[in-house]
């Protein structure tokens, strides 16, 4: 794929963790079902980086990316509309982490900050290997080895892609510079006419001598446009501009998320680990039993005393799941005590079962046609190599790599 196109292409990753909960259905997942119908998206269940944190106990993996992969179908994302595949049925990803790890400088990955960040939260593993500090590279293979133009992360990932970017401008630099790379960027100048030659020129002047990031926008703009020449040439005009040479290996673009908003059970974030979620395939009497359970606020003792919403978890699920007219029939009876706890939470109870019953229907579905799910899987990673093929087949190209095949 031409950069000049992969700024329509979407990749994204989830680690296999099993069934997922409502942290990431209002996290991930109603964005991924977004983005599948504006967007070529790429979804890919990332195997290889659960065995980054969780090498010594590897036998659950294959349980949870079924599990996972459900929840996904489940939850509205679709085969048809995007990409879905696993990381290591594309020994792709692998090849590129290897030939990237031979000019990233360690220090790249040293500094970037999950990796002392988990560290430390996992004290308990053993996390001192090669593995680990490598799969933020890992990272930037999967989204290069695609040519994606966008990630979605949330705002903590964003170093991620940044470094991917940098990964990439660094290749881009090295082995870029094709042969008679100035006389061809030359020959595609003149292609565009006189006009639009002239304009280029001075944008990519305006560019390389001050960092005029408006021109550089104007420029890429201008080039994009452009009829009368080929996909090949524009990606030279490009590299010309940024001084790179041909861009083998776009840079992708952060696409930020909005952060989840959905807490947990215990008003904290909801996570596996904290034991505080309700799956996307609860069951209705389960989801009533949680919420019923949920702490409120520790002053309101009795029926009778008035209670504070601010401090209470289950004010932060009607923030979530209810309408004005809900939140202020919240605040003002809880206030005045006109209303108690268990009054309170069962428009959350209701609400989360209606937001549920779909997806519980169509897991029910998936979860009895398994030879369905392995050819989900099957037609995505055939799509996935066709992508994946292309891509590394011009970095052995450019790494003088391409007489082995």
């Amino acid at each position: 794929m031409s950069s000049v196109a992969s700024q329509q292409r979407v990749l994204s990753g989830m680690r296999p963790t099993g069934r997922l909960h409502l942290g990431h259905y209002h996290g991930v997942l109603k964005n991924w079902v977004t983005l599948q119908h504006e967007y070529d998206c790429f979804f890919f269940v990332a195997d290889w980086h659960a065995l980054t944190t969780h090498y010594d106990d590897p036998s659950l993996i294959e349980r949870a990316t079924l599990d996972m992969l459900v929840d996904w179908l489940a939850a509205g994302v679709n085969p048809k509309a995007a990409t879905l595949f696993v990381q290591s049925a594309m020994p792709e990803h692998a090849e590129l982490h290897l030939l990237l790890s031979m000019m990233t400088p360690l220090g790249w990955l040293e500094r970037v900050p999950t990796y002392k960040d988990q560290q430390e939260k996992l004290r308990e593993k053993d996390l001192a290997t090669y593995g680990f500090l490598g799969y933020p590279l890992l990272q930037s293979a999967d989204i290069l080895l695609y040519r994606a133009g966008l990630v979605p992360v949330g705002a903590d990932q964003v170093s991620h892609v940044e470094l991917t970017r940098e990964v990439a401008r660094r290749f881009n630099h090295l082995y870029g510079r094709e042969p008679g790379f100035e006389q061809a960027v030359e020959a595609a100048i003149t292609k565009m006419g006189k006009k639009a030659a002239k304009v280029y020129v001075d944008l990519r002047k305006r560019y390389q001598e001050t960092g005029d990031a408006e021109a550089l926008g104007t420029a890429r703009a201008l080039v994009r446009d452009q009829q009368n020449i080929t996909l090949g040439d524009k990606e030279r005009l490009l590299g010309s501009i940024e001084g790179s040479g041909k861009i083998i290996l776009p840079e992708p673009q952060p696409l930020l998320t909005p952060a989840s908003k959905m807490p947990g059970l215990d008003g904290q974030k909801m996570s596996k680990s904290y034991g505080n979620t309700i799956s996307l395939r609860e069951a209705p009497d389960e989801v009533d039993a949680k919420v019923r359970k949920m702490p409120t606020d520790p002053a309101r003792i009795r029926r009778t005393d008035a209670g504070n919403p601010d401090v209470c978890p289950v004010w932060q699920l009607h923030e979530v799941y209810s309408d004005d007219a809900r939140k202020q029939w919240v605040q003002q009876g809880c206030r005045s005590a006109g209303i108690g706890c268990l009054e309170c939470k069962r428009p959350v109870i209701e609400a989360i079962n209606a937001e549920l019953e779909p997806m519980r229907a169509r897991g029910r579905e998936f979860e009895q046609a398994p030879d369905m799910l392995r050819s989900v899987l099957a037609d995505g990673a055939e799509r996935a190599r066709e992508v994946a093929s292309a891509t590394l087949a011009d970095v052995r190209q450019a790494l003088g790599l391409a007489y082995a095949r």
